[in-house]
This record gives C-alpha cells, sequence and structure tokens, in this order.
C-alpha cells in the first residue's frame, strides 16, 4: 500500500512528480465521460516511463490469441478495447529545445483531479536544459453535455527568458497497444483534413472496420486576449497536426484552447465522419472552453445530487468513495445498449476492456439505485441481444438444445478469454446473469421484463446446467466437476460449492419465472416455449431432480461448506503466518505453488453467502467467515467489497471498515501493487455497497426497502441517496438517529431493523439507531 495522493473529500492531489510513480497517477486521475476517455497523460511531450491511453467506446480489435496448444471450443481471438489516436498532444519548442519533464528539473508540480465539477488541473514549474524557465497550467476534461468531445485550456510562462516558442497542437493515429500479441498496429488511415484552425484524421480498425474521425480545434491568447495567429499545418501519415509559432516577451503568458472530437461509424455513416466531425468541432469552440467548462460542473452537480455519498469525520473514506463514484460516472452512463463496463473503463489497456461477470454481480446495483431505471435495464438488454451468440459458445463446448454459456470475456457475445482455466471452467459467471436479472426485477417491479426477456435468458442457462452436472453412482446424486469458482487460485476443482449452489438457485428461479410469466402472460409464454422447443412438463422435471440431489459439499466438524471437494486436504497455513514479501502472490510464486496452496484470491464461499444470506442464519455465516476470510489474500479487486458488507451483517464493525478502506482506496494507495495498469471500475460499484448495502445494511425484502444502519467509530454520520421504483430517499445515519426523508410525492413504506414506517410525500422520518452488541 501506498500513500502517494494527498488526502482531499473532493480532488485527488499529488504534490510533487515522482517519475516512479507516474503511471500509477496516470490512472488515478484518468478521464472519461461514457463515450469516449483517456489516461493522465502529459499534453507536451514526455520521454520517460508512461502508458499512453486514449479509448473510443465499443471500438475494439479481435486479437488472434497466442497460445502454444489448441484445444476445441477455443476461442479464436482477444477482444481488445483499442487505444485509438492521441488528441491531447501539443509539442512546445522553446528557442528550439523541446519541453520533456523526463529531460527537465523540475522545480515544482502539483496534479488534481477535481472530482466535484470533473476536470483534470496540472501546474508545473521546470528548468530545461540550457537553464530556460517555465510556468505551465493545463486544465483538461471530457464533456459530459457534448460526450463526444473534450477540450484542454494550455498555458505556458516564460519566467526567465523571451523569443521563439513554437507550439503544435496534434492528432497522432500512429499508436499501439502495449498488450499487442504481435506487436501489430491495429489502425490505418481512411483520409486526413486540415484547415487554418483545426484538422480532423480519419481511421479505420483492420479486421473489425470500425472508423473513427479524431478532430482538433483551437486558437490562441496571449495575457488573456485572442492573438490572430498564422499556422502552418504538419501531416505525415496517420497525423495531422499545426505548427504556431510567436515571438513573446519574458512573463508573456500563451494560452493554446484546444477542443478535439471523436466521431464513430458506431453512431455516423461512415463517409459523413469527416464533415459531422468538423461540425461538432466547430459548436464546442463556438461556445469557448469556459462555457464549456462551466456546462461540465452542472452536469456533474447533478449527477452528484443523485449518487453523492457523504461521510462525516473520515476525509480518506469521504475521497474514497467519490472517486470511486466518479470513476464509474466517467465509465459507463447507460445511454447505450450496446455497450457494458470493462473493468479497467477508460483507465487502462488490462483485460482488454471487455465486459466480465463483474457488471452483473457489482455494477447492477449501483446503476439500479443511482440511475434512472432504463440504466440498469440496457445492461440486462445487452446480455439478452448476445444470447444466440451465448448459445453458440455452449453448442462449441459440446452442448445443445439451446444451452447457453455466457462469454467469461467479451465485446459482441463471443467468447474470447485466452486461459482454458477460465474459458472451459469458470462457469459461475452464468449465474450472475440470472442473478442481474433477479436483481433487477425484485429492485424495479419490472416482471413484465420476465416475459418479454428475460425468462428466455433463464431458461437458456438452465439448460446448460442440466447438462454440466451429470450423475455419480457412487454418491447417488448429481455432481459438478471440473470447474473454477471465483477463487481462480484453484482451477478443475469438483464440487465448487458456489458455483454448484448458484447453479441450484438458477433452477430454481427459472421454474419460479416459469410460474409467474404463466400467470403474467400465458400467451406470451406459449410463443417462446415454441420459439426455444421448451418441453415444459419434462424439462421442468429435469430441473427440479438436479435441485434436490445435486451434492453441495460440506464439513460436519466444522460446519462450514467447503470451497470444493478437496480443499481441506491442503495444508491450512493462514494468512497472517506469509510474510509480508511473498506477497502479492500472483507475483512473488509459481503458479503450482498458488494452486497446492489454501490461499483465496477473493470471495468464493462468501460470494454465494452475500448473494443469498436470506437462505442462511447468522451463525453459519459467521462460522464460515471465520473460517475462510483469514485464507483470504484479496488479491482480486472483486474481493474486500463482499468481506466488508458480510462483516457488516455480523455487526463486527472494525472488519468492515478495514475492507471497505481497502476497496474505497484500492487505486489510489495502489494496494495491490497494480495500478500503473488502469483502475479497478468493476469492483468500484463493491465500494458503493459496502457503504449502502453494508453499513447502511439496504436490502430489498419483499419488494419494500429495509435498512439495518450501523456507524463506524470513527464516522460522524454518514449519508446516501437511492432511487427506489420511482422514489428518492436520502438516508442519513448518524450517532443517536437514522433519518429517512422522502424526497418525492409518493408515499413509501420503509423497514428499518424490521419495524415498517410509512413514510410520506416530502417528509422525514427518524428511527434510535440500534447499538452493537
Amino acid at each position: 500500500m501506498k500513500q502517494y495522493f494527498k488526502v482531499d473529500e473532493w480532488k485527488v492531489i499529488e504534490e510533487g512528480f515522482d517519475p516512479a510513480h507516474n503511471k500509477v497517477a496516470e490512472s488515478v486521475f484518468s478521464l472519461g465521460n461514457g463515450r469516449m476517455g483517456g489516461r493522465a497523460n502529459f499534453e507536451e511531450a514526455y520521454s520517460g516511463d508512461t502508458l499512453q491511453g486514449n479509448y473510443v467506446a465499443g471500438v475494439y480489435y479481435p486479437d488472434k490469441t497466442r497460445v502454444g496448444w489448441w484445444k476445441n471450443g477455443y476461442p479464436e481471438y482477444f477482444a481488445k478495447v483499442l487505444n485509438a489516436a492521441n488528441w491531447i498532444g501539443i509539442d512546445i519548442s522553446l528557442n528550439g529545445e523541446q519541453l520533456d519533464l523526463a529531460k527537465c528539473k523540475v522545480l515544482g508540480f502539483r496534479r488534481e483531479l477535481n472530482m466535484q465539477e470533473g476536470y483534470l488541473k496540472r501546474n508545473f514549474r521546470a528548468r530545461t536544459a540550457t537553464g530556460k524557465e517555465v510556468e505551465v497550467e493545463a486544465i483538461r476534461f471530457n464533456s459530459l453535455v457534448d460526450d463526444e468531445t473534450g477540450a484542454i485550456c494550455y498555458s505556458i510562462n516564460p519566467l526567465n527568458f523571451g523569443g521563439y516558442i513554437k507550439l503544435t497542437p496534434f492528432v497522432d493515429g500512429d499508436v499501439v497497444n502495449k498488450d499487442a500479441n504481435y506487436d501489430e498496429k491495429f489502425w490505418d488511415e481512411v483520409a486526413k483534413n486540415t484547415w487554418d484552425d483545426g484538422a480532423v484524421l480519419q481511421m479505420r480498425t483492420r479486421k473489425t472496420g470500425f472508423e473513427v474521425a479524431t478532430g482538433m480545434k483551437y486558437h490562441v491568447a496571449l495575457d488573456g486576449q485572442a492573438k490572430r495567429i498564422d499556422t502552418q499545418p504538419v501531416t505525415r501519415e496517420k497525423y495531422v497536426g499545426a505548427e504556431i509559432r510567436m515571438n513573446i516577451e519574458e512573463g508573456q503568458r500563451i494560452t493554446l484552447y484546444k477542443y478535439a472530437a471523436n466521431l464513430s461509424s458506431q453512431n455516423h455513416p461512415k463517409e459523413d465522419l469527416v464533415e459531422l466531425t468538423k461540425n461538432v468541432l466547430d459548436a464546442v469552440c463556438h461556445k469557448g472552453f469556459d462555457t464549456m467548462l462551466a456546462e461540465q460542473a452542472a452536469a456533474w452537480a447533478e449527477k452528484w445530487k443523485h449518487n453523492d455519498i457523504v461521510i462525516e469525520g473520515d476525509a480518506a473514506a469521504q475521497q474514497g468513495i467519490r472517486f470511486n463514484i466518479f470513476q464509474l460516472n466517467q465509465t459507463y452512463t447507460g445511454e447505450d445498449d450496446r455497450l457494458n463496463i470493462g473493468p479497467k473503463g477508460f483507465t487502462g489497456e488490462k483485460y482488454g476492456g471487455s465486459t466480465y461477470w463483474d457488471t452483473e454481480a457489482y455494477c447492477v446495483p449501483f446503476y439500479l439505485a443511482t440511475a434512472e431505471q432504463k440504466v440498469a435495464r440496457n445492461l440486462l438488454l445487452y446480455r439478452y441481444k448476445q444470447l444466440g451468440k451465448a448459445i453458440d459458445n455452449a453448442r462449441l463446448l459440446g452442448f445443445n438444445n439451446g444451452a447457453a454459456l455466457y462469454p467469461m470475456v467479451t465485446m459482441d457475445g463471443t467468447e474470447c478469454h485466452n486461459e482454458w482455466e477460465i474459458t472451459f471452467e469458470e462457469i459461475h459467471r452464468n449465474g450472475a446473469i440470472a442473478y442481474a436479472i433477479f436483481n433487477y426485477v425484485r429492485y424495479t417491479g419490472d416482471e413484465q421484463y420476465l416475459a418479454d426477456y428475460g425468462l428466455e435468458v433463464l431458461i437458456a442457462i438452465s439448460r446448460f446446467w442440466a447438462q454440466r452436472v451429470n450423475w455419480s453412482a457412487q454418491r447417488q446424486q448429481y455432481v459438478m466437476l471440473g470447474v473454477t469458482g471465483p477463487n481462480e487460485y484453484e482451477n478443475n476443482v469438483n464440487n465448487n460449492w458456489y458455483t454448484s449452489t448458484i447453479a441450484v438457485w438458477c433452477l430454481k428461479y427459472t421454474l419460479k419465472v416459469i410460474d409467474d410469466v404463466k400467470r403474467l402472460d400465458t400467451g406470451k409464454y406459449n410463443s417462446l416455449t415454441s420459439k426455444i422447443n421448451f418441453q415444459d412438463e419434462q424439462e421442468c422435471g429435469k430441473f427440479k431432480d438436479i435441485i434436490s440431489k445435486l451434492y453441495l459439499p460440506y464439513d460436519d466438524n466444522l460446519q462450514i461448506f467447503l470451497q470444493q471437494d478437496g480443499y481441506l486436504d491442503k495444508e491450512q497455513t493462514l494468512v497472517k503466518d506469509l510474510p509480508e514479501t511473498d506477497r502479492p502472490l500472483v507475483q512473488k510464486w509459481s503458479w503450482d505453488r498458488i494452486l497446492r496452496s489454501p490461499f483465496i484470491k477473493q470471495a468464493d464461499v462468501l460470494q454465494g453467502l452475500y448473494f443469498f444470506e436470506d437462505d442462511y442464519d447468522v451463525e453459519t455465516i459467521r462460522r464460515n467467515y471465520d473460517f475462510y476470510e483469514p485464507r483470504t489474500v484479496h488479491e482480486s479487486s472483486l474481493s474486500p467489497c463482499v468481506h466488508s458488507i458480510i462483516a457488516a451483517k455480523l455487526g463486527d464493525i472494525d472488519r468492515a471498515y478495514e475492507f471497505y478502506l481497502r476497496t474505497s482506496r484500492l487505486d489510489i494507495d495502489d494496494y495491490n501493487n497494480d495500478t500503473e495498469d488502469g483502475c479497478h471500475i468493476t469492483s468500484m460499484a463493491g465500494t458503493w455497497m459496502s457503504v449502502v448495502q453494508g453499513f447502511g445494511g439496504m436490502r430489498i425484502k419483499d419488494g419494500a426497502l429495509s435498512f439495518s444502519p450501523l456507524l463506524p467509530a470513527g464516522w460522524e454520520a454518514f449519508s446516501f441517496r437511492i432511487g427506489f421504483r420511482g422514489i428518492s430517499l436520502k438516508v442519513l445515519v448518524s450517532k443517536n438517529e437514522i433519518l429517512i426523508k422522502n424526497q418525492s410525492n409518493q408515499t413509501l413504506t420503509v423497514n428499518v431493523y424490521d419495524n415498517g414506517y410509512l413514510i410520506s410525500p416530502s417528509s422525514e422520518t427518524a428511527v434510535p439507531i440500534k447499538p452493537l452488541h
């Protein structure tokens, strides 16, 4: 864990420049608006260690899978979001000497991410090799209002010299992905166009044929006054730029305003991209930087109004939760059901920017409570529209009759993960898809979704489970062989408890939804069963047989659910006995050693107890938590939040807080020594859950909101807002009471500590807080 950035409730601040931390800072200070985003690379040249990255949502490349062997059903490619054209670049030449902080003496440096208003600001003072001293201020943002655009205000003040300064704003499409398997470049130039105060570069991805036009427009001010300039276009392959040459005096401040746009063929006709990009640039340039920045602040104020969490008395905890909420809102807005949430969002290349089960298990709850209903619905529709490919994926592995295996990693529904023990065996992801449908319907009450879309997905998933189990004559039970559970530090195990448990739950839920849809819309049910050739009596009978006879491993002596059949055969070393120098295991140990160890990457049995807590009494949850948590190394970003929520349920406020702080500050403090690859976006939704479901105790029970709050020892109070079935609530938890404000015009019944309270429109109800025993 590092504590490199300053603590501030609304900002992330870096004071002083340490090149060794630059890639971590590039990740943490990343910007996005749901449509485009990028890492916090410098605008000017930087020859030091950096990971350059700009990304356009939905634009990807099927990079050839690189393995030394091949198996039937193995994915042919690994899809990855591409590093797109660099639109932020501004080369600076000072009397012929390039400004490059890697080659300068940095006399002062400050970089801050303003989360409240949504912009990145950087100030530095540097001395070049020949003694020239400059002061620079750069402000940059990706517009939420005009979500295909970004803007930069870049000011230079020559402190001890005058003379010739050359500014070269540019768009560079000659970019690479760090993770390219064969050092391949993925973009070809289609067209470029320059004019007096701007330029456009249109590029096409190889194989997939996406086209993106990246344009810029710019103007200059000297000491705050607009300056007429002469420019010289600079073009080469995959590059457009413009040289701006000026003679200025010592102490004169020159400011370059640069506006940029990324328009994709996903949203516009390819043949119109250049012209449309010019139009978009004209519109934002006409607004001007100050107006765009004010609009940005207003747009963020509206977002914070709905999803801010306020923590009183703990600035580090406050900064952590706001950073997580900020990055989630930068990554996904829910406006386009073709898009989803990559584990790194717009902050890096790792995991290819593809969709994982993280979305359904962690992100859906956040968007259900903090955004319009359509946002979470679009996340579900993303999977529904890919059902055909999920069936194709299952068919490649030998399944039939419409069984579906959703991909572990995907862009368009095709499996593209490149590790066999995950691709073939981490099948619990199917359960997360089903659970998201359940979560959405119980939260919104939108049962019509089941008839229109949900049941078709559930039946396809249940058909998969029915074929994936096999009958054990020895046990006289069904078993689930050769799987990888959420704990990826065990591969190819038999009867992973979580996988088998969620399979049983899927079958039960499918049977319930079949009955619900028959009641809701018999015609639609009959139409669906005809479409997919569903043999109601025969297939439902099979589902019920598996439900009653599937083996779920359990140890009678410890009275715990066994993570898998052989887990207790391992030498039961605890994490507290691990030398600090051995961690993180994934970076220090061989894979063979990890697989033979008892150490758990992330919540596995506990993931099931989190999902299905109503099926188990508190003592059962406590026994399993006390056994498995000391063996968990939390080397997945998805782990601490689940442990925090369960600890809060058990009344263990100290452990709940410890895990909350870890999940909320995972990237800011670089807990796992991997933030330089990008931030852990999907786990950030788990941070929100740690507060709302953990400390706030929020649940949905019998169609009603329920709260069982508790307050961490160092907090004076905390509050959050949630939307529920068209009603907006603010919940304030303090040392003495829980105050629930109904900010809507509808009456709502809310349960607090299992007691019901009727809250009228625009009123509030106070309930004494229940002390911890």
